[in-house]
């Protein structure tokens, strides 16, 4: 008997959630999945935004010791006292200023950091202006709350990637709430220069927008100790949130642990939001992202220069190839680049996993001005990119 049931996709479900795209980046990753198991290949994943060392042990024992005294009980929605001061004095040594915990909110990764901002000043019909290309789940985010991103495309010239202040501002309507800036920025490796980020600073004050500063990458940089933050330029009650990780610093990507940087008057909104979304992170997991910031300083510093090398060897191995483009990475981990003759980045990563055994990230799933390009994460090893790059250089030349 028919009893008149849907017989395709559920309905019901808000059109800002059942319209989201895949992840360009997810896709790529489970087809090479689908590769290695059907066909045992070595194939060299540099598409996802990790590197290749595992968490070092001295993280491992914190979560260990942690875990072992029994901290696995509900804990502070804000985030555990000891991790909260250990990042302000993180920040304090990082940017010569004084910094109170009050400030820092402990969230489930990066991405969530993300998530909470947007949930804290996002709604049906706000606009979000950003430069792109830019992380996707930033914009994933905006959707999923019913907003709308304005993307401001980035240019590639022979200086590397810049960003046009005055088309930033100008895209500002009467509808913008607030604009995302991602520096260092992944994917493009463009870093915001101070002097841009003090104008910006003084145009969001007078129309009383909101700042979102992702700066997961602030550390990871080839020139100067950290890159120029907006804390070094805002006060502490400025319309400032800045998101960030321990993923990246730390070889941490699995642990899922992030933080927020709110003004103090935020603090019983952000400890609802977290409530209400997860009600906290585990102590075990805090325990061991306290010891990261308090002993990692070496640790990140090996990484930041094995990255350096890594950028060194990818760009120059690129630079061979006329028909490559890019721009010099300042900051993160990534290359970005595009081939000439090749517009289609998506149908362009699928063939390098077939014909070079080696997998990229997709430009088009990073927003507007990336649809010709493709990123590398080059925190790897030097020998596994040199391996990467003899692959890859008879599809690209």
């Amino acid at each position: 008997m028919d009893g008149g049931g849907n017989t395709g996709p559920i309905g019901g479900l808000r059109t800002e959630v059942s319209g989201l795209p895949e992840s360009g980046i997810v896709e790529l990753v489970n087809y090479g999945r689908e590769v290695t198991a059907r066909d045992g290949r070595d194939l060299i994943g540099l598409w996802v935004g990790e590197g290749d060392q595992p968490t070092p042990a001295f993280i491992m024992d914190a979560l260990e010791r942690s875990l072992r005294a029994g901290n696995t009980f509900y804990t502070y929605q804000r985030g555990t006292p000891r991790l909260r001061q250990a990042l302000a004095d993180y920040h304090s040594r990082t940017y010569g200023l004084t910094f109170p915990m009050e400030r820092f909110y402990i969230t489930h990764s990066g991405m969530q950091a993300i998530m909470l901002s947007m949930q804290s000043l996002i709604g049906p019909g706000d606009e979000v202006v950003l430069p792109t290309p830019i992380w996707p789940n930033v914009l994933s985010a905006v959707q999923i709350l019913g907003g709308k991103t304005v993307p401001v495309p980035a240019d590639l010239g022979n200086a590397g990637w810049t960003v046009d202040l005055d088309r930033l501002m100008e895209a500002c309507g009467p509808k913008t709430k607030a604009i995302v800036l991602n520096s260092p920025c992944n994917p493009t490796g463009w870093m915001m220069p101070r002097e841009q980020m003090i104008a910006l600073r003084d145009f969001a004050r007078m129309r009383g927008l909101w700042i979102v500063a992702d700066e997961v990458y602030g550390r990871m940089v080839f020139d100067r100790h950290h890159a120029p933050s907006f804390l070094e330029i805002c006060e502490p009650e400025d319309r400032l949130l800045v998101v960030n990780t321990f993923s990246k610093n730390w070889a941490m990507t699995g642990f899922r642990v992030g933080w927020v940087v709110a003004p103090p008057s935020l603090g019983q909104v952000f400890e609802n939001l977290v409530q209400f979304n997860t009600s906290g992170v585990a102590v075990f997991l805090q325990d061991a992202c306290a010891t990261a910031v308090e002993d990692g300083d070496a640790f990140l510093a090996r990484t930041i220069d094995r990255c350096r090398q890594g950028r060194d060897l990818v760009e120059a191995r690129l630079s061979a190839l006329p028909r490559v483009r890019f721009g010099r990475s300042a900051g993160g981990f990534y290359t970005f680049f595009a081939v000439d003759g090749e517009a289609d980045s998506r149908a362009l990563a699928f063939r390098l996993v077939d014909e070079a055994g080696v997998g990229l990230a997709p430009g088009s799933a990073f927003g507007p001005g990336g649809e010709e390009y493709l990123r590398l994460c080059f925190a790897t090893s030097t020998a596994r990119l040199s391996e990467a790059m003899d692959r890859l250089e008879p599809v690209l030349s």
